[in-house]
């Protein structure tokens, strides 16, 4: 593809030339959910169906596969299973990757993850350096993924000098973009601190003609099994110890007896079965993971409370969900859950204070739980979509990459005509 020159490049997605674009990353799973899932699938309907775009998406599976449909071409990399969370799947096999990158040649590489295929993209690029590269700073990775998780481990001090390395490592790889995009104001705050300054905030979506208060099923709660005229909560996410699922069963044990409460648990992870054995006789119910959006729908538009224990939410897509149902929120003042979650939406409370928790159930309950509810369906109604969400990646966020790359190729060509020039002089 001839990339237009830089001043053409601010434009509406529909005077954009046809382009290829490819997403590519380690965070998916066809049974786990999460909001990359979610985001691949949004986001080839939006392509598919409002712009003349191709799309590649190269994500791990079982074995290698590739599926061609129309301006559509699925990629799955074979890749073993991660320990501890078998149904997602590392791709370690690189050069796979790399083959297929060259042999689609995409005009836009959007990598979606931090580990091992952003490195990937940016060798492809340096093979063929007309490939434009984003990043999705979707997670906050040093601070959740190594601070939080080697804490407990390793203490604080060794811990705090593992995220100060992770940082530097983001630094090093994000720098080599074209454009970055996060998903909150404060995160793209720290990578500025980090010195990557190509940037913006790109706002996920829902379906909010899926996601609605009329989805709710008054037997809903008898059809799970459980009992009481209480609040019904939900959660729907992995259970994992990222996601600080059993925080959830601690706090239900502290609700009185008498609110007649109980809670769903709606996905998959691998605290799952530990947990299911230990609230034996709780008036919980876990459900396992739900790939069906339309029964997602259901179950959340029939609860009464969504609560979350997830400390480091970088956007939130359940949460908003949620919140598009018709529901208050219950969970932590950290993260992207206090954008999520301002006053008068639900209550937050410390990370880790199961007891607090409990209390903010009772707060809520106790209060204009249905007011709260039509607010939060209303905060979506007014900030959210889908369709902003790729009208905006469209029509800014690769129009400034493809900018950069069209200015990075221009100083190179004038990097090697003075050294031509220099060459020439000096014999």
């Amino acid at each position: 593809m001839k990339l237009p020159a830089p001043d053409d490049l601010r434009v509406t997605t529909g005077t954009l030339p046809p382009l290829l674009i490819c997403d590519l990353t380690q965070s998916y799973s066809p049974v786990a959910g999460g909001g990359v899932g979610t985001y691949l699938r949004e986001k080839r309907d939006y392509i598919l169906n409002h712009t003349p775009h191709r799309l590649l998406q190269i994500v791990p599976g079982p074995e290698d596969k590739v599926v061609a449909d129309g301006r559509h071409i699925w990629a799955e990399v074979g890749a073993d299973p991660v320990r501890g969370s078998p149904n997602y799947r590392f791709i370690l096999r690189t050069k796979i990757v790399r083959e297929l990158l060259a042999r689609y040649r995409p005009d836009i590489v959007e990598s979606l993850c931090p580990w091992v295929l952003p490195w990937t993209a940016i060798h492809h690029r340096r093979a063929f350096p007309e490939t434009t590269l984003v990043a999705g700073y979707s997670t906050d990775f040093p601070n959740a993924h190594v601070h939080r998780v080697m804490l407990p481990k390793v203490g604080p001090a060794l811990a705090g000098a593992l995220r100060w390395l992770s940082y530097g490592y983001a630094e090093i790889t994000y720098r080599e973009f074209d454009w970055v995009y996060t998903l909150s104001e404060d995160i793209r705050e720290i990578l500025a601190g980090r010195k990557i300054t190509r940037s913006s905030v790109l706002p996920l979506g829902v379906d909010t003609s899926a996601f609605a208060p009329e989805r709710r099923d008054p037997s809903y709660r008898a059809a799970l099994g459980l009992t009481g005229e209480g609040p019904l909560l939900i959660y729907a996410g992995r259970i994992d110890n990222e996601k600080r699922a059993d925080r959830l069963v601690d706090m239900f044990r502290r609700l009185p007896a008498d609110l007649g409460a109980g809670l769903l648990m709606i996905g998959d992870g691998k605290l799952a079965e530990r947990l299911k054995a230990e609230s034996a006789g709780l008036n919980i119910a876990f459900t396992g993971f739900e790939g069906d959006r339309a029964r997602l729908a259901r179950a959340l538009a029939s609860a009464d409370i969504y609560v979350s224990a997830m400390a480091d939410e970088t956007f939130g897509i359940s949460i908003v969900e949620a919140q598009a149902s018709g529901l208050p929120v219950v969970g932590v003042a950290s993260g992207a859950m206090v954008d999520r979650v301002p006053a008068g939406l639900g209550l937050l409370g410390p990370v880790d204070d199961v007891d607090q928790m409990a209390a903010n159930v009772l707060a809520v309950w106790q209060g204009d739980h249905s007011g709260m509810g039509r607010a939060a369906r209303q905060h979506v109604l007014d900030r959210f979509s889908w369709t902003r969400t790729f009208d905006l990646l469209l029509s800014d966020i690769y129009p400034q990459a493809l900018a950069h790359t069209a200015e990075r190729l221009a100083g190179k060509r004038l990097w090697g005509a003075r050294e031509r020039l220099a060459t020439a002089a000096a014999g």
